[in-house]
């Protein structure tokens, strides 16, 4: 290109540049959006459509599988794949993402024999998955094909061919994976509810994948693992003087004491609040007076066993700060607060 071409070509891309504002303002974003969506919701009515009996068959393969489901796609496949491996991880049934390119180079060392092979192409052509095909025969691994239809050579070698159905891709070029990912991702996710139902699958097990997060604290966290115990449990006898109990109340630094007969069966407990109110009562108290006299009896408690969220819903319910902790026999095992709560993030 000459100078002078180069110069002229400057001035065209400055001037497109410079009034691409101008173009964008006559596009109606909103209505995009909405044929968008259309287009997509549409997709997925086409996919419903082609739920049948080998859905089925699928759940029954990946059911009966012994090791993992591993899931394979290029591209914007692949990036589909990688969610539904996480989806069926988190829900169940183990899983993970194998890529086709890296598996001709050694990866296919992650698929053995026991494992189910889900393989995701709209076109049903894939060349990196086909290259695989001679060794996923060899290994005897089920082979579940997701595509657009049955024709390709990918559904044909396949145990179970789930296919999305005749859809049009949302990108008006037709070129851009949009709808036809909108679908595999919607089959996916489809699978996973199905299996986490065939398996019995609850929110413990779930949280049980989940413990970093603020699900797996509402969960998996009981009383038992965050009230105090032992030496740091507030704890005085029916008779102990004020004095004292002001000490314990103080050294434990929980703003409760618990108080208990011989037997560490549950009398009842002084607190702070109670503290203040006495003192706006009697205007002073006596240090030697018996904490039995101004205690506050029959407390409300609560289980180790109960779940830490439970315990903050009811002290919000209860607008209290503390709960007791017993057995089934009244007998004091630990206290926890509030603050131990929120400090642990339940939420």
């Amino acid at each position: 290109m000459c100078r002078k071409d180069f110069y002229l070509y400057c001035i065209e891309l400055r001037f497109t540049i410079l009034n691409l504002p101008h173009i964008q303002n006559q596009i109606d974003f909103q209505k995009v959006a909405l044929q968008t969506l259309s287009v997509e919701v549409d997709a997925l009515n086409t996919l419903a459509g082609q739920i049948d009996e080998r859905f089925d068959r699928a759940c029954q393969i990946i059911l009966q599988c012994q090791g993992r489901v591993v899931v394979t796609g290029m591209g914007k496949s692949g990036h589909i794949g990688r969610k539904m491996a996480a989806t069926f991880a988190s829900t169940g049934t183990p899983s993970f993402f194998m890529h086709p390119g890296e598996a001709g180079h050694g990866d296919l060392g992650m698929l053995v024999r026991g494992d189910v092979l889900i393989a995701i192409s709209n076109s049903g052509k894939s060349d990196e998955i086909m290259m695989l095909m001679p060794l996923i025969k060899h290994l005897q691994v089920p082979l579940i094909s997701i595509s657009a239809d049955d024709s390709g050579p990918m559904p044909k070698n396949a145990d179970v061919a789930l296919t999305l159905g005749d859809i049009n891709e949302a990108c008006p070029l037709g070129l851009a994976p949009t709808s036809s990912t909108t679908a595999t991702l919607a089959l996916g996710d489809a699978l996973a509810v199905a299996l986490l139902e065939a398996r019995g699958f609850t929110a413990d097990d779930f949280a049980r994948s989940h413990p970093a997060g603020a699900l797996g604290k509402r969960l998996l966290l009981h009383v038992k693992h965050l009230m105090h115990t032992g030496e740091d449990l507030p704890k005085v006898s029916p008779d102990t003087p004020m004095n004292k109990v002001l000490y314990e109340i103080s050294n434990k630094r929980m703003g409760v004491t618990t108080v208990v007969d011989e037997n560490n069966v549950l009398l009842g407990i002084f607190t702070d609040g109670d503290l203040r109110r006495l003192i706006d009562k009697q205007q002073g108290f006596d240090v030697n007076l018996p904490v039995s006299s101004v205690m506050t009896c029959n407390p409300m408690t609560i289980s180790s066993e109960a779940r830490a969220v439970e315990a903050l819903e009811k002290m919000n319910d209860k607008k209290i700060s503390q709960f007791v902790v017993v057995d089934a026999d009244n007998k004091v095992t630990g206290v926890i607060s509030m603050h131990d709560l929120i400090q642990a993030g339940v939420s």
